[in-house]
């Protein structure tokens, strides 16, 4: 569903040129989650944007479901992928309810029986009836992400987003929506492509993952390596265990990997 080839992402001109993104390659296939790991600054965001079409001034391939993502890409590729944003609080009309804010990319792309839409959404995901003309400063913040997916999910979309959806979260909460992106996935034969600084939420969602650093990719493994402990890169080492808490070796092994 998803393939990038060798993607270089470069911001800016000349001598404040920057590179972000260098030469990163991956696939994710039908009804996969696949997971993009690394410290900020690390490029895996840029990456995510690039596959959604939200920046410019990249080289490379990026094919979504065989069909090349270069320049104008036509309506029926954009509603096919969709995205959900880090921050609840920001990625949501502060002024519109929430009937209006599932009911617009349903009207934007011309489909019907929107109220019976918006209600299914909420519904799908754990939100009754009484939230749909509620404001979103009348919500929690995993309320607003509950929100967040369902507009992502009522255009009916093969391909799923995500850019750290959970990190503004409570680690509670952080559960509820972990639990409730995999049960969706699940249901709908969704394809994920998840973006956190977090391993361990990672390995709860996705199937595959890489590890990136400096722009670059430093290590792909698959969960289950991940959970037996087996990752080979010193960073991406150093990632587990934070992800575990603090070690002093890893620390140390991590520092004399970056003065190399």
């Amino acid at each position: 569903m998803i393939e990038v080839r060798e993607l270089t992402v470069t911001f800016g001109e000349g001598k404040r040129q920057v590179r972000a993104v260098k030469e990163v390659g991956f696939t994710v296939p039908k009804g996969a989650a696949f997971g993009l790991v690394g410290e900020s600054g690390s490029g895996k965001s840029t990456v995510l944007r690039a596959v959604a079409g939200l920046v410019t001034g990249w080289s490379g391939e990026i094919r979504i479901d065989g069909t090349p993502a270069h320049g104008h890409r036509p309506r029926h590729l954009r509603r096919s992928m969709q995205m959900v944003f880090q921050d609840p609080y920001g990625s949501l009309h502060p002024r519109h309810t929430v009937d209006r804010i599932l009911s617009e990319p349903c009207r934007i792309h011309g489909l019907d029986r929107v109220g019976e839409r918006v209600e299914r959404a909420l519904g799908e995901v754990g939100l009754g009836p009484a939230f749909r003309f509620r404001y979103p400063h009348q919500l929690s913040g995993g309320q607003r992400q509950r929100v967040a997916i369902a507009r992502a999910l009522i255009l009916e979309p093969s391909i799923v987003l995500l850019d750290e959806p959970t990190s503004a979260l409570d680690v509670s909460v952080q559960a509820e929506i972990l639990n409730l992106l995999v049960d969706l996935r699940q249901r709908r034969g969704l394809t994920y492509l998840f973006v956190s600084h977090n391993l361990a939420v990672v390995g709860h969602v996705c199937d595959q993952l890489a590890v990136m650093r400096q722009g670059r990719i430093v290590e792909a493994a698959s969960t289950a390596e991940l959970a037996r402990g087996t990752l080979e890169h010193p960073y991406s080492r150093q990632l587990l265990a934070s992800s575990k808490g603090y070690s002093r070796d890893a620390a140390i092994a991590a520092a004399i990997s970056n003065r190399v």
